[in-house]
This record gives C-alpha cells, structure tokens and sequence, in this order.
C-alpha cells in the first residue's frame, strides 16, 4: 500500500510539473488569439500534454481567497467550478449540487458527432432537410440565426448553428440522427452520471463540476483527436451568448463557453449557466457557474459578476 502511494505521489508530481512548466512556455509571450505554432501544430485552443487528472492536487492557498470572497458575495442558488489549466488546482462551491443542463448538453451532442467522424469524416458532409419552421416561443434566449424551412444543411452546419446560436431546432434534426447508445456515449465514456435523467429528463441531473469536465477533456484532447477538439473548442469560441461569462471580460480576450437556460412554467423557477475556458495569456482557466433564481437578467447580471470577480484576481496573481 505505501509503495502504491508513493507511487501515486511521484506520478501526480511529474503531471504537475510537466503541466506548469509546459502551459507557462506555451503561452508565453502570446496573445489569448495567437494562432503561432503550438506543440508542433497550428493549435489555439487546445494542449493536449496536459492529459493528467490531478484532481489530488485540489488545493491552493494563491486560490482561497478567491474562493472565500464568492462564497461571501454569492448565495446559495449559485454552483461554481474553477480550475487552473496550467497546473490542476481547482476549487468549488456548491460544486455537488444538482442543476438541468438544459442547453449545455449541446456540447456532448457534438462531442458524438465530432467522435464518430474522426474514423468516417464524410459524416459531417452528410445532408440533413429541416421541415420545421422556428418557434420563437420555445426559447428565452433566442438565436440571432435560425434556419430555413425545407432546406438541406450538412451536419457540420448544423453543428455550427447548434453552438454558435444555441439553435434547438439544429439540435432535435442532430438528436435524431443519433441511436440513444450514441447520444450517450460520451457522457458514459468520460463517466458523466446523467442517470437522474431517466425518471426525469428535464429535471436537475448534473453537477457544475460533472459538467466542467467536457471542457477539460476539450483542452486536454484526451478524447476527441486534437484537430477534432481544437474544432470543437474553435466555434465554441463564436458562441454569439455575451451576457454571461463574456459580460464584463476585456474583448480581446478569447472564451470558448456554451450557455444553458431552463424556465419551468408551473413554478416560474429559471435557470441559467454558462461554462467554459477563459484564455487569459499564461493562465487560461476553466469556468463554471450554473445558477438558478426567478429573473433571468438577474442571472446574466450574477454569472457576469462571477465572471468579472475571477477574472480581476486571477489576472492580478504574480506570474
């Protein structure tokens, strides 16, 4: 046992060290929209070295006061995930509870797509015909680009519209070109457990950290190849949602983030998230907060504040 976790130790220490020295090297001297050559190859988003999940190395004393000052100015109705891409440390508040992923889960949607053609590209080229017309009733935040009725979009198109706008209609014609075990494949490669969901698939199945993980594995390319990845991080970077994270952040900084938004109309409770990495020059983090409240400008308005909170403190640490 004790050979076991000096063993553990020693690997835990090598991912860390080859973790901090690598990103800080990496994103040196580069702006958070650099498309300078990176691991030998033209990668902006991703840093697929950091493939150790050093989730042992949770704790960082540079990061309590970070976390103490949310837990004091947010309430009880907010779930928020933070961790270092350099090196692993991470924190959590209220990280366990559960909240509906409602639009977030477009972001495995692609993930299977983007897994299945990495062995058949030509999936992405296939042709999908939308016969439904848009419903601008059926979401709160409505994508600026819908599409057209009775025409012909490929499916990386529609991947696009799905991501980019979080348009639900793209997402039913993609849901629907996937088996169940497919649509699920991811969640269960990766060990997402979305099993609350089979008695209640509208109802709060996931965690803020559960869900982060899509994202590290993103940046990681741990899952999806790094082209695929870079990809899919790439148009999350085009999210076309700025009241969230993106609010109160400087706009030459890049943030790849999807939105989700959930409004049950026999209770009147909403929800709202926004997830996702912020490319801070040296110190790129990961960012999630999934709140829930009764005024969806009073969400935007705390998911900025968050934002904006970790933002100014994580900036102004010493390199």
């Amino acid at each position: 046992m004790i050979k076991k976790i000096i063993i553990c130790i020693i690997a835990v220490a090598v991912c860390f060290f080859l973790g901090f020295y690598t990103n800080n090297y990496l994103f040196q001297n580069k702006s958070s929209t650099s498309t300078e050559n990176r691991l030998n190859g033209d990668y902006q988003f991703i840093n697929p070295l950091l493939e150790c999940d050093i989730n042992a190395i949770s704790r960082n004393t540079n990061l309590d006061q970070l976390r103490i000052k949310l837990e004091q100015q947010f309430g009880s109705n907010t779930s928020i995930y933070y961790r270092d891409m350099n090196n692993g440390p991470w924190f959590g508040i209220h990280e366990r509870e559960y909240f509906s992923p409602a639009s977030l889960i477009k972001v495995p949607l692609m993930m299977s797509y983007l897994k299945k053609a990495e062995s058949d590209p030509t999936i992405l080229n296939k042709e999908i015909l939308n016969t439904t017309i848009y419903d601008p009733t059926s979401q709160n935040i409505q994508p600026k680009i819908t599409l057209a009725p009775n025409q012909k979009y490929t499916i990386k198109q529609l991947i696009e519209q799905m991501i980019i706008y979080s348009d639900d209609v793209s997402f039913n014609l993609l849901n629907k070109g996937l088996t169940a075990k497919e649509v699920t494949s991811v969640y269960n490669d990766l060990g997402v457990d979305i099993s609350k969901a089979i008695d209640d698939p509208n109802g709060n199945i996931i965690t803020v950290k559960a869900f982060a993980s899509f994202f590290r594995i993103l940046f990681n390319a741990s899952y999806l190849n790094p082209q695929m990845s870079e990809y899919a991080l790439k148009i999350l970077s085009q999210s076309q949602f700025k009241e969230g994270i993106v609010a109160n952040l400087p706009q030459n900084i890049t943030v790849a983030h999807k939105f989700g938004e959930r409004q049950y109309l026999d209770t009147g409770l909403k929800q709202l998230h926004d997830c996702g990495i912020v490319y801070l020059p040296q110190k790129p983090y990961l960012l999630c907060i999934m709140t829930r409240g009764n005024n969806f400008d009073t969400l935007k308005s705390t998911i900025g504040e968050i934002s904006k909170v970790v933002y100014s403190y994580i900036s102004s640490l010493n390199n």
